[in-house]
């Protein structure tokens, strides 16, 4: 073989910045996590919708808005080689619920309560709790424009916080009115800041008349001051804003559920109206928002529907599980059932039957294989067994396969006796290996 010839090895490849592999046993706490929120959904009749990762991107410019940082700023957008048409991987999903909602008439025979998850992306300097690939779990409410939709919106995601055990989370809530009310509001930003245009930064002064409301989001410091003394939205409320919002706030009373009112709280998104809100920790730095979302009744319409009133909601998978971590909560898969102890090869057809009727019933269970030189010794099965989690080791020796049996033995109670049970009567005995936490 000439040197021209022999295999170079090749360059290791990584994963792109910001975009992180998920790998076990961290990929169990997601599990467990996602597990979680499909029984809190279903207990609250939501049901589950899946979008494309890739809409146009005109969605999102349409029904985010143009002068926001993520469609200025963070958008992955492309152009399709093939047609020329503009495409982008979606940076949050309600514009693609929306959109699907809208294009399969979902609306038709009354209103829809929808949940997803999946990952979401951004252009963004990654750091802890902000990747450029992130995932969320949101739920959405479309058709239903009583302030009970978004009452129950909040007390779902509390109810979460309640069930994970975290703790040190804030409800922070506030109104953006009507566009009429928010364009008077608007012109009383825009004559106070620019009563004090000295202090704005090139940004600022860049958005000052295109979305004055996004001033109130600067972390200038310099700014601040400012900022505080600037109109509030809350003061511009008509009678119908005023009450939907008493209403929110009087069911979050009746089931004490603590909030504040941040009169300058806006998201980030331009799609919202009335109602808005975060859950919010002073746990995990700058990026403490865990859950925000608002009332959206004008995108359906902005999307191409007839007009249809919207609310919903959105979590930072990674921000609740980096929360759990930091308070360590304790958020796992559950155990496996049992470690399958095989120390002669020539038993694994017979013993990989048997787990096959024993995973019909619900168990769990990990089958020994073997390596290079085979199948290993049984004080090194029992070691795997040990560091597997397994609740119980299932021993296949040659002596239980003779008289038709197994041996159980538990692995983490040593007050559970040592069993041997006939594989005849695995329906019988299946059940009693598996775990009841």
């Amino acid at each position: 073989m000439t040197e021209s010839n022999v295999p170079r090895k090749a360059e290791k490849l990584m994963a792109v910045k910001g975009m992180n592999d998920l790998l076990p046993p961290d990929s169990a706490r997601w599990e467990a996590l996602e597990e979680r929120v499909r029984a809190l959904m279903r207990r609250y009749a939501y049901e589950n919708i899946r979008t494309p990762i890739v809409e146009p991107t005109a969605l999102f410019v349409r029904g985010l808005g143009e002068v926001t940082d993520i469609v200025e700023k963070e958008m992955y957008s492309f152009e399709d080689r093939l047609n020329g048409e503009q495409l982008t991987l979606r940076p949050e999903n309600t514009a693609g619920v929306v959109r699907a909602v809208v294009e399969h008439t979902l609306l038709y025979n009354g209103g829809k309560r929808l949940y997803y998850f999946g990952p979401m992306f951004r252009h963004e300097r990654p750091q802890r709790g902000r990747y450029r690939q992130f995932h969320q779990v949101g739920a959405e409410a479309l058709g239903f424009a009583g302030p009970e939709l978004d009452a129950e919106l909040i007390l779902m995601a509390d109810a979460l916080w309640k069930e994970l055990g975290l703790q040190g989370v804030e409800l922070q809530m506030n109104s953006l009115g009507q566009p009429e009310e928010r364009n008077l509001h608007r012109a009383a930003l825009i004559a106070h800041f620019e009563a004090h245009v000295e202090v704005l930064d090139a940004e600022s002064r860049r958005r000052l008349h295109l979305n004055p409301l996004r001033l109130l989001d600067s972390k200038n410091p310099d700014m601040q001051p400012v900022i505080e003394s600037a109109p509030k939205l809350l003061d511009f409320l008509g009678n119908a804003s005023r009450a939907h919002l008493d209403a929110v706030l009087a069911i979050l009373d009746a089931n004490q559920v603590s909030y504040t009112m941040n009169p300058r709280l806006v998201r980030g998104m331009d799609y919202y109206n009335l109602t808005v809100f975060e859950f919010v920790t002073t746990q995990l730095g700058s990026q403490g928002t865990i859950c925000g979302g608002g009332r959206y009744d004008y995108l359906v319409e902005q999307i191409g529907g007839k007009p249809a009133p919207a609310v919903g909601w959105a979590i930072g998978i990674e921000r609740v599980l980096e929360l759990l971590k930091a308070q360590e909560g304790a958020l796992a898969a559950p155990a496996l059932d049992a470690y399958a102890i095989v120390p002669d090869a020539a038993a694994l057809p017979q013993v990989a039957a048997c787990l096959q009727r024993l995973r019909s019933k619900g168990v769990s269970v990990l089958m020994h294989a073997s390596g290079d030189a085979g199948m290993a010794s049984m004080k090194n099965q029992f070691k795997r067994a040990d560091s597997s989690g397994a609740r119980y080791a299932l021993v296949f020796g040659a002596d239980e396969l003779a008289q038709g049996c197994v041996t159980v033995k538990a692995l983490r109670d040593a007050s559970v006796a040592q069993r041997t049970l006939p594989l005849g009567d695995w329906a019988q005995w299946a059940d009693s290996l598996q775990s009841t936490a």
